[in-house]
């Protein structure tokens, strides 16, 4: 899921501020975006696995993403609260460290194979998240002269981008690869035996993050960031906007909320990344169960490509490189490629629509995106075997756009309420706790996976319903 970036521009350093260098920040600032991505999205590897090691059903595991995605709703005051009381460069080291103990929560949570303790260990991760984005998000904009904020905003989005397209790929490696020896070695044991040596996988994978965590709350520890306060105030502009161009649309209106085009807009943020999760989510379990027993020599090719691309990072974690097996059909690993390709659909959306949002009309683009979504979803639905599973990762490339779109029309002609409707905006993102769990209770309960994607379906028909008419202020 992209990360919401502010673009408000710095005050421009006077004195012997201007000729400081903040590289080393920004190299920092950047890790901690392609932090976001690859923690995030290495979830959607994440649900399958646990729903074969803790024997789980559809909507079982989709509360995977209900214990991560849960913590930006019920964490986002708090942040905001320990941000005021911390400050924001000490926020965003005990962010990294409460992440890092959610990290190591997975080891008594494999040990123990028991799913409550994982959702307890993503839920302390997604609260470290939470409050890492409030607090990462104004440092990017001051990092450096206010002409280039809106390049450093990109970079940052970009590398949160690539973390989240290369996470899914390395974890499906390392959850479900290994050698056919491995696994036909695992297939003999019995359930019990097998589940519990599965189980160890995800030990390795998360005690390197809690590694990489530690010695980045470090980082930011030692690091001498500008003071938030140098982030120029928003309210004395928006209050002369209002003077010259009237109040009458704000006067009489007491809460942001008052405004329907936001209210509709906070629906669409919640719908626009339920469907984008959802969609990652159960890529893996949609393939399995469309009983592909031949993959095609594309999909082949492209697997065994970027294998061996990311078997380097196994190094990293202290394994032994194998070939993913392509010959048995569809399997979780050819799953995750495919995962990784879907959210590598979106880093290059992103890097194609930038141009494109400045050439063409940004809510011309937002209806043809979402047009283009019913319409995939639908085609995958009525299709079966490698065909439906790409009309999916297809749906990718849609995404990457409609936060950029989205937010500024729901934010259009507040006024005073701006930073109010903004919050709720971001509260929103809750929309990855709800829908995944949605299409999980449809998948168990009312007719298999092909039914529970109808829910992506309406997701996308109501973004589209927004991008023609709901954006409109009233």
């Amino acid at each position: 899921m992209a990360v919401p970036t502010t673009s408000s521009s710095p005050i421009a350093a006077t004195g012997p501020e201007t000729k400081r260098s903040f590289a080393l920040p920004m190299a920092a600032m950047t890790s901690l975006f392609f932090l976001f991505g690859a923690v995030t999205n290495f979830n959607d590897v994440l649900m399958p696995y646990l729903k074969d090691v803790c024997q789980l059903t559809d909507l079982q595991s989709s509360l995977v993403q209900s214990a991560f995605f849960g913590a930006y709703f019920l964490m986002s005051l708090p942040a905001g609260y320990v941000l005021k009381r911390l400050g924001y460069q000490r926020g965003i080291v005990v962010g990294l460290l409460v992440m890092a103990g959610g990290a190591l929560l997975f080891v008594p949570a494999a040990n123990s194979r028991t799913f409550g303790l994982f959702l307890t260990a993503l839920g302390v991760l997604g609260a470290g998240i939470t409050l890492l984005q409030v607090a990462a998000n104004p440092y990017v904009s001051v990092l450096g002269a206010a002409r280039s904020a809106a390049a450093r905003v990109s970079i940052v989005g970009v590398a949160n981008n690539f973390g989240g397209a290369l996470s899914p790929l390395v974890g499906g490696i390392l959850l479900f690869g290994g050698s056919v020896a491995l696994k036909a070695r695992l297939a003999a044991l019995p359930v019990a035996q097998r589940l519990a040596e599965e189980s160890q996988l995800v030990k390795a994978p998360y005690l390197g993050l809690a590694a990489f965590l530690a010695v980045l709350a470090g980082v930011f520890f030692v690091l001498k960031l500008p003071e938030i306060e140098s982030l120029p105030a928003e309210d004395e502009p928006q209050a002369a906007d209002l003077a010259a161009n009237g109040q009458s649309q704000t006067a009489a209106r007491q809460s942001a909320l008052a405004f329907p085009h936001l209210v509709l807009g906070i629906v669409a943020i919640f719908v626009y990344v339920g469907v984008e999760v959802g969609l990652g989510s159960f890529l893996i379990r949609y393939g399995e169960s469309q009983g592909i027993q031949q993959l095609s020599s594309f999909t082949q090719t492209l697997v065994r490509s970027l294998n061996v691309a990311t078997n380097y990072a196994l190094v990293l974690f202290g394994r032994h490189a194998d070939a993913l097996d392509t010959s048995a059909g569809f399997t979780k690993a050819v799953g995750a490629v495919l995962v990784s390709s879907y959210w590598f659909g979106s880093l290059v959306g992103r890097l194609v629509g930038i141009p494109l949002l400045l050439r063409f009309h940004n809510r011309a683009l937002l209806v043809a995106v979402c047009a283009a979504g019913v319409m995939l979803v639908v085609a995958s639905i009525l299709s079966h075997g490698e065909t439906a599973l790409w009309l999916v990762v297809l749906c990718g490339l849609c995404n990457s756009i409609m936060w950029p779109v989205i937010f500024p029309l729901a934010i259009t002609g507040l006024g005073s309420f701006t930073k109010q409707g903004s919050s709720y905006l971001i509260m929103a993102i809750v929309g990855g706790a709800i829908i995944p769990p949605l299409m999980g209770f449809i998948a168990t309960h009312g007719g298999g996976l092909r039914v529970a994607f109808v829910v992506p379906a309406l997701c996308y028909t109501y973004l589209l319903f927004y991008a023609l008419r709901g954006y409109r202020v009233r």
